[in-house]
């Protein structure tokens, strides 16, 4: 499919979807307990089902409803057939670690993107702690025959949080319990907080060092919760920048005191000049002239796509580093920014660590996504400025944001869907 994008005039409210992050989080320790648990607001998109339907074939029940998933957990089974996780990174690394506790066998495969990216260190903590399971060198398909004793892992903490969110989860049901030691500082911490903040709310104590260098954990038992999803920063971003870059958008259902590291989104856009209000668990972001901006991301590197994109319209040379990440997500999103804000006629230099965006005049052009949702949606951005923009694989925004072409279109954004005129 593709998306049709001609200049717009933004303003309006939107909500922000539930977290991705946190949903997933939620599935997992709800899996992990005896008993009943109840996920309020969770997000109904493919990352999220993708680890929903594993979850079922592996002995969880799961009954959906609007605004509530009802999760009964206590009987594992081996599966019946190879267990999908779609393009879903975090569902892919942290049911590696379930399925140490899964009896049989259990086959991990993905989609052709996903086959791409790292999964050798968790496989190399998980046999540190028994774990018989075996990877396609440093990808998938992955196999798990369970054997979780305890024990002490080692691991890098620069190549995936997700590593370590994945052994912290599966930790309280050792045996032996678990010490997981970092043998280099953890990137993107918000996101090990937040599998620690979703543990807490099941019941589950960790004893981190202040740096998250050093886990202890002992053995206990994960209590059934009713845990409400809070809304997704990572995919607020979008429409936040779309207000600050071209309108006034009013969000809700944001926490401004949340866990998830994307919330830092309000201070970069408070530093490009952007006018930010805070009410309530909710954010307003209204037209200014933007300045260029200076920003470390190595904690943050989602909000690449969207900063880039305002950096192609703000004054002067924006510097961004600590990116290197991002060139193994759905897409190497380093390249694709690159490429796609050249066709627009924005002055880009891309470093192994870092991208350099001098502000201009954007051109309408014809944008490959990569299939990468975050691209599609950045990319959008420019298109309400630039007009006669075509994002192409625009569906790819189901992966965290189904709604995500009706928000745009519900705030004013002009948008065609494979040639029919919607909004």
């Amino acid at each position: 499919m593709r998306a049709l994008i001609s200049k717009s005039h933004l303003s309006g409210t939107v909500t922000a979807p539930p977290s991705k992050s946190y949903t997933i989080r939620g599935l997992i320790c709800a899996a992990l307990t005896n008993g009943t648990s109840e996920l309020v607001n969770p997000l109904l998109a493919d990352d999220t089902l993708a680890c929903l339907n594993i979850l079922r074939q592996v002995g969880i029940y799961v009954n959906q409803q609007d605004r509530r998933w009802q999760i009964t957990s206590g009987n594992f089974h081996s599966p019946q057939t190879d267990l999908f996780c779609n393009e879903s990174a975090t569902t892919l690394r942290f049911m590696t670690a379930v399925c140490s506790l899964v009896p049989g066998n259990c086959r991990l495969v993905t989609g052709p993107s996903l086959a791409k990216r790292p999964v050798g260190t968790l496989i190399q903590a998980l046999r540190q702690l028994g774990v018989d399971c075996a990877s396609n060198g440093n990808v998938a398909p992955i196999t798990v025959s369970g054997g979780l004793r305890g024990g002490t892992a080692e691991l890098p903490g620069d190549i995936s949080s997700q590593f370590v969110s994945a052994l912290l989860m599966i930790a309280p049901l050792a045996e032996e319990g678990i010490t997981i030691r970092l043998t280099t500082p953890p990137e993107s911490k918000p996101y090990i907080l937040m599998t620690l903040d979703c543990m807490g709310e099941f019941g589950i104590k960790v004893t981190a060092s202040q740096d998250l260098g050093h886990f202890q954990i002992t053995k206990q038992a994960y209590q059934p919760a009713e845990y409400i999803i809070e809304g997704d920063w990572s995919s607020a971003s979008y429409p936040l920048a779309l207000g600050a870059a071209g309108g006034s958008i009013t969000v809700p259902n944001l926490n401004p005191d949340s866990q998830q590291g994307d919330r830092v989104i309000l201070d970069l856009l408070k530093a490009m000049g952007a006018q930010v209000k805070i009410g309530h668990n909710t954010i307003c972001a209204e037209k200014a002239k933007l300045n260029a901006i200076q920003a470390d991301l190595t904690d943050y590197t989602d909000l690449l796509p969207t900063l880039a994109v305002l950096a192609a319209v703000a004054r002067g040379t924006s510097h961004f580093t600590g990116i290197e990440r991002a060139r193994i997500k759905e897409s190497n999103r380093v390249a694709a920014l690159r490429e796609g804000l050249a066709k627009m006629g924005i002055k880009v230099k891309e470093t192994a660590n870092s991208l350099s965006i001098t502000g201009g005049t954007p051109q309408g052009a014809l944008i490959d996504s990569r299939q990468d949702h975050r691209i599609a949606m950045a990319f959008s951005l420019l298109g309400t400025i630039a007009g006669a923009t075509t994002i192409e694989d625009a569906e790819c925004v189901s992966k965290t944001y189904p709604e995500f072409w009706n928000m745009l279109k519900s705030i004013g954004g002009e948008v065609k869907l494979n040639g029919q005129q919607s909004g």
